[in-house]
């Protein structure tokens, strides 16, 4: 589908990834957060990634400048009212997401399509905070979302035909490859993975190894390329006991259920490497 201009909700690791790959397609990008200041580090990450890009000669200098020209920014959701598909990227919180939902659909123009990059909470739940719910359908990036060459749509209970086929289309577009899954909480990749590395958790709570032999035993072991622990720390603590959670509500199973440690880690702000301090200890926060 060609886009005319794309918006994104949340300058976070999911939402500034999300808007540079549109952008590197020379799609106009407006991007959303709720400050200036994590606009600025949004469009900082960009910029990084591009340079990175340059520095192994698979963008050009003049690329990088076109592609930071498509991202325009700004911390008032009106700004959206001219864009014809918009992705939420926000953090995983229902409530906070059935809030950008409906304020979107004020805002938005009628034929506009509303995507989440929720990766794990009901597509057919946030659709129905709408008006529009046929518009409505999951697309789960990976993180990091330049790199990384999966796309999981999701189809709410109410998504449309017409609607799966754009989000589809939307994800080839950018040369990345769209694996449709059921709206069950998790979907795919999280249903697998968070139990992973939750069991993981469970493994370092219960005193079997500590945090580099878990890691190692599993690189080497299973031919990851990292561990579980610093794959948990990269991803963000607070948004995999958010998925744990969201699976154990969902499917009410006691194999689900967070690791306490999980939990107490969350409760200490030991987020991970956003935060300094997870697993491991990152010193001060960039």
């Amino acid at each position: 589908m060609s886009l005319q201009k794309l918006g994104v909700v949340g300058a976070g690791q999911m939402g500034n990834g999300i808007a540079q790959v549109f952008a590197a397609k020379n799609v106009p990008v407006m991007m959303v957060d709720i400050s200036e200041q994590a606009l600025e580090k949004g469009l900082a990450t960009i910029t990084k990634s591009c340079d990175r890009l340059v520095k192994k000669e698979k963008m050009t200098a003049g690329e990088k400048e076109t592609l930071l020209a498509n991202v325009q920014t700004s911390t008032d959701m009106k700004a959206f009212g001219d864009c014809d598909f918009i992705v939420e990227a926000a953090t995983e919180n229902l409530d906070l997401k059935l809030k950008i939902f409906r304020q979107l659909d004020e805002i938005a123009p009628q034929n506009t399509l509303l995507c989440t990059n929720t990766s794990s909470i009901s597509i057919t739940k946030i659709a129905g905070a709408t008006q529009r719910p046929t518009q409505v359908a999951g697309m789960h990036f990976m993180n990091p979302v330049p790199i990384m060459t999966l796309v999981e749509g999701i189809r709410g209970l109410q998504t449309s035909d017409e609607t799966f086929n754009k989000v589809r289309q939307a994800t080839e577009s950018l040369g990345k490859i769209f694996v449709e899954g059921r709206d069950m909480p998790g979907f795919i990749v999280n249903r697998i993975l968070m139990p992973m590395i939750n069991e993981a958790v469970y493994a370092l709570y219960e005193g079997i190894a500590e945090v580099e032999a878990i890691d190692s035993a599993m690189k080497l072991g299973t031919n990851q390329p990292m561990g579980p622990l610093t794959l948990a720390d990269f991803i963000g603590l607070d948004t995999c006991l958010a998925i744990m959670n969201v699976l154990h509500d969902g499917l009410g199973d006691t194999k689900y259920r967070p690791c306490p440690l999980l939990v107490k880690y969350v409760e200490a702000g030991w987020l991970g490497r956003k935060s300094g301090r997870g697993f491991y200890n990152y010193g001060e926060q960039s």
